[in-house]
């Protein structure tokens, strides 16, 4: 075996963040607890050469191939290593005074953090059931540890045990169903397990048995219902930082290991999981959105509001083949891409209100605490209104246009029915994101305390504001991309 065989260019910037992170971490050994700017600086900017790395080699728009075939590196993948690259930079600088604040400002966060992204970076290039699994894992382990950090405190140690129990489960499923895949075709490969699945003698039954595990593993992996459980009770328990570093870029990387398993590993048994997403993605969204209803506190409405989301997410993939037909796979599945984005920098704006908000003592994870908060920062209730129509898909924010894309995906496959009701669910949902609205804007403020925050974590809240709004407007440039990126991985 020689370098020159495995073809390294695509694994470049996995290469560079797994070298970086352990340099990184060898350093701070080194770093005291009031240097640990250092620390931060320096992961910023690996986060920054990485992405820098990813839009390089998507810019050659080639599809390339690694370790033997293990490993793709093809728009999709490049496209969304970036904005995973981004959602964790901006999560650390939402991060930072909230961690100063609560001890947590320690080497472990960054080097986890970074650990965590290159598990997703694995898991979104995975063309082989055993690298899939490997980034898989190496993202969990990543975020167990992290929503453990805070060992002296009680919620965050039971969140922590009860996410590791939980996503040891997910895991089973998934191990258990790539086995069943591995019986029914002889190779681990995605690429090889497409083209056998195709072939009519293959054993249909092991297969089919074992797309239901694969299912199971991902709505797990997902939060989507019936395997939500875990969602709410971790989003609740783990430090408000971490909760963000869990609903962000990790979504990203399910989009991508749903995109690899499914549509481009089993497309011909689309007929099978397709109906199971679809049941998935109903039951979710009914759920997500009539449970979250009932919340008062701030972090368990989000938690309900991304197993809804993740719903409307799987829609996009139920929607792909139609009677065998694969030519709206990727309208369909461009759709899924843009309403991952989407979603992923929204929720880190809403996030990084509740970030900013929060201050040593105070936590801001009740719908009470941001009562008034137009009389206390008029900038930052305005910021919160526009995320809050995105989350619910109003006008002319981009999360309606990501909806839309999505619903008319679903239409255009002939369930019209199935998008009615998803929109009356939608409207049902969008009673809780106005609540937080009529909250900011209507009712007397209960905390007099001044709004301060650190000037990068108010710069880019302000442009991550500012997206939501401006993409709603010229919401074609990154749809385009996503269905270009899908259709060049696709016919790769």
């Amino acid at each position: 075996m020689t370098l020159a065989s495995l073809n390294l260019t695509p694994a470049y910037p996995e290469i560079f963040l797994a070298l970086a992170a352990m340099g990184i971490l060898l350093l701070d050994l080194f770093i005291s607890d009031a240097r640990r700017y250092y620390t931060y600086w320096l992961t910023l900017l690996t986060l920054a050469i990485t992405a820098a790395l990813n839009l390089q080699l998507l810019a050659s728009g080639e599809t390339q191939y690694s370790f033997y075939g293990t490993f793709v590196g093809d728009p999709v993948a490049y496209l969304l290593k970036i904005f995973a690259c981004g959602a964790v930079a901006v999560t650390l600088i939402y991060a930072r005074q909230y961690a100063a604040d609560r001890g947590m400002m320690k080497g472990e966060l960054y080097t986890l953090a970074m650990f965590s992204l290159l598990g997703q970076m694995i898991l979104i290039s995975a063309n082989s059931l055993l690298v899939l699994y490997l980034g898989l894992e190496l993202l969990a382990l990543s975020m167990y540890a992290l929503v453990a950090l805070r060992r002296d405190d009680a919620s965050a140690t039971e969140a922590a045990m009860k996410y590791f129990v939980l996503g040891a489960l997910a895991s089973g499923f998934l191990l258990y169903g790539m086995s069943m895949i591995y019986g029914a075709t002889g190779t681990l490969d995605l690429s090889e397990i497409a083209k056998v699945a195709a072939n009519p003698t293959t054993n249909e039954k092991v297969l089919v048995f074992g797309i239901v595990f694969l299912v199971a593993g991902i709505a797990f992996k997902v939060g989507a219902v019936p395997f939500h459980m875990w969602v709410p009770d971790v989003y609740h328990g783990s430090p408000t930082a971490i909760t963000l570093m869990i609903a962000g870029a990790p979504k990203l990387a399910a989009f991508a290991m749903i995109l690899r398993l499914l549509a481009e590993g089993l497309l011909t048994q689309a007929g099978d999981w397709q109906l199971m997403l679809g049941i998935v993605a109903v039951l979710s969204i009914a759920l997500g959105n009539i449970t979250a209803i009932a919340q008062t506190n701030l972090k368990r409405m989000l938690a309900y509001s991304t197993i809804a989301q993740m719903g409307f997410m799987l829609l996009g993939f139920m929607s792909g083949v139609v009677s065998g037909n694969t030519l709206s796979a990727a309208d369909a599945y461009s759709a899924s891409m843009f309403y991952s984005i989407v979603y992923v920098f929204t929720t880190l704006g809403t996030f990084g209100v509740i970030l900013l908000l929060a201050r040593q003592g105070f936590e801001c994870d009740t719908i009470d605490d941001i009562k008034g908060l137009n009389k206390r920062a008029p900038w930052l209730a305005f910021i919160m209104l526009l995320l809050m129509f995105s989350l619910a898909g109003i006008p002319p924010t981009v999360g309606f246009w990501a909806k839309l894309s999505v619903l008319q995906a679903v239409v255009n496959a002939g369930y019209i029915g199935l998008a009615i009701a998803v929109v009356i669910l939608s409207l049902i949902g969008a009673f809780y994101y106005l609540r937080v609205v009529k909250a900011m804007y209507f009712d007397a403020p209960t905390d007099a305390e001044q709004v301060t925050g650190r000037v990068d974590a108010k710069a880019v809240l302000a442009l991550n504001g500012a997206l939501v709004l401006v993409l709603g407007l010229f919401n074609d440039s990154l749809l385009n991309l996503c269905l270009n990126a899908v259709k060049l991985t696709l016919s790769s």
